[in-house]
């Protein structure tokens, strides 16, 4: 997919990853950006970023993917006020919790924004999709989905959920136009990575490979929306290591539980 003369909506776009795929998508020459994010004034000061650059090129919507009706009203407005969604973004995402204490409100939170969320705009978007014969679903995952993510049991459990998702959307109507890619980075630099810098979880990420910043994210999610990869892998090396899982999975259990020892998770 080029980006140029697109409508393009991307959630958890006011900080991070989603907020460099904005300003990066804007920089390819999309028609309209719909920013949607929980954080009503940050989502609002990336649209005005970008409408500074060029008028009428961005919109801000407050919203809460964790609730079906407002990802599929944000989605209706979108489409009422500018046309059918070319690419839908479901970047938004969260950590919650850690190991098996982690309470019954944390792991419905984690389920509702890291996976349902997706649900809910693929059940709105598919059908009208198939019906034109084209549209494509970016799913902002982790490495966390491919292999597993020290320290947090409802991160790493969603995250291979969201994976799963994505794959089976491929696989359903990828014959029918409808494109999916996965997008699974390692460490970035974002407020999710650096607000428990000092976590089993982010000193195993930072173990495992650079921290990258979210406008290196944005740029290699470009060039695999162009090449319409599935697998989007800013981090090259969660390839190698996803490739040893499948290669030798109690070496590659046990490799994990000595590197959680080392972090100490």
């Amino acid at each position: 997919m080029e980006l140029s003369g697109k409508i393009v909506a991307i959630t958890g776009a006011a900080t991070g990853i989603g907020r460099a795929m904005a300003r990066r998508f804007h920089a390819e020459g999309t028609q309209t950006l719909a920013l949607l994010d929980r954080d009503a004034v940050g989502v609002r000061a990336v649209a005005e970023e970008l409408n500074a650059l060029r008028p009428n090129s961005a919109l801000a919507m407050a919203g809460n993917v964790a609730r079906p009706e407002e990802v599929e009203g944000a989605i209706d407005a979108i489409e009422e006020r500018f046309g059918i969604i070319d690419l839908y973004c479901a970047n938004a995402g969260v950590i919650q919790g850690a190991d098996l204490d982690t309470t019954d409100a944390d792991w419905d939170m984690a389920f509702a924004i890291n996976v349902k969320a997706h649900y809910f705009a693929a059940r709105r978007l598919v059908p009208g999709w198939v019906a034109r014969g084209d549209g494509y679903f970016l799913t902002t995952a982790s490495a966390a989905g491919l292999l597993s993510q020290i320290g947090s049991a409802p991160y790493s459990v969603t995250k291979h959920a969201a994976v799963g998702f994505a794959e089976w959307l491929s696989i359903t109507y990828g014959g029918r136009g409808v494109k999916v890619s996965c997008l699974c980075p390692q460490g970035v630099n974002t407020n999710m990575l650096t607000a428990d810098a000092n976590s089993a979880g982010a000193s195993a990420v930072r173990a495992g490979g650079g921290v990258l910043e979210p406008e290196d994210v944005a740029d290699v999610v470009v060039g695999g929306l162009r090449s319409e990869r599935f697998l989007i892998l800013p981090h090259p090396e969660v390839l190698t290591y996803w490739q040893r899982k499948s290669g030798d999975y109690d070496r590659w259990l046990g490799g994990m539980r000595k590197l959680q020892a080392r972090v100490g998770g």
